[in-house]
């Protein structure tokens, strides 16, 4: 009986237990929900959209509290994550696939909106304080480290005094204002592409400011 069950286990390996080797964790931070969906808040979410149709890969498989989906990205084979958590509660999904894969935050690369940033630039940091992200807040309060990677996806600063914060990240892009962001995501997937080889300081040179 029991080589049977050993044979069973063989042929149709529990779908729990993690294929391989996963090298790295990029997980983009957004709100779920289809009116969140071009929102400010969810340029995290924008960028590993588009970085999963150039690595042909489908982030439909829910797990770690996230969609999330795996493929290759410059040799090295890589988590697709998108909490389902809401923003504050980021770290939920970010710590418990940390956890799963024994990932070290070294190789799990954040990415997040930026109101410091005009629309179209980002800037990519080894390590550092959330810097007022509340997303980034909970994922170093639940890791205890902020030693993660991040690229920061600029947004814009709210246009005057009167807006409230939460309203202008939840607010969608203009049309030039989408445009640019177009330029930023593609800028971030090439700047992903150095970080997982492990050359941050060459993706910082190249695209930071970019």
């Amino acid at each position: 009986m029991s080589d049977i069950f050993d044979l069973f286990k063989k042929l149709f390996p529990s779908t729990d237990a993690p294929a391989g080797e996963m090298e790295y964790i990029i997980a983009g931070l957004g709100n779920p929900g289809r009116k969140y969906e071009n929102s400010r808040h969810n340029a995290g979410w924008m960028t590993v959209d588009y970085l999963a149709e150039k690595m042909g890969v489908k982030v439909d498989r829910i797990k770690f509290k996230s969609t999330c989906g795996d493929g290759t990205l410059a040799g090295k084979r890589v988590l697709l994550l998108k909490p389902q958590t809401f923003m504050n509660r980021s770290g939920e999904a970010v710590v418990e696939a940390m956890g799963f894969y024994k990932i070290p935050p070294e190789r799990v690369i954040v990415l997040f909106d930026d109101i410091s940033l005009p629309p179209g630039k980002i800037r990519i940091r080894r390590k550092g304080s959330d810097g007022g992200h509340n997303g980034m807040k909970n994922i170093i309060y639940l890791s205890g480290k902020d030693a993660f990677p991040r690229v920061k996806i600029g947004v814009g600063a709210k246009p005057g005094p009167e807006w409230d914060l939460a309203d202008w990240v939840l607010s969608s892009f203009s049309d030039a204002e989408a445009k640019e962001m177009g330029g930023a995501i593609e800028n971030a997937y090439r700047a992903l592409e150095l970080m997982v080889r492990g050359d941050i300081d060459g993706a910082m040179g190249q695209y930071n400011g970019q």
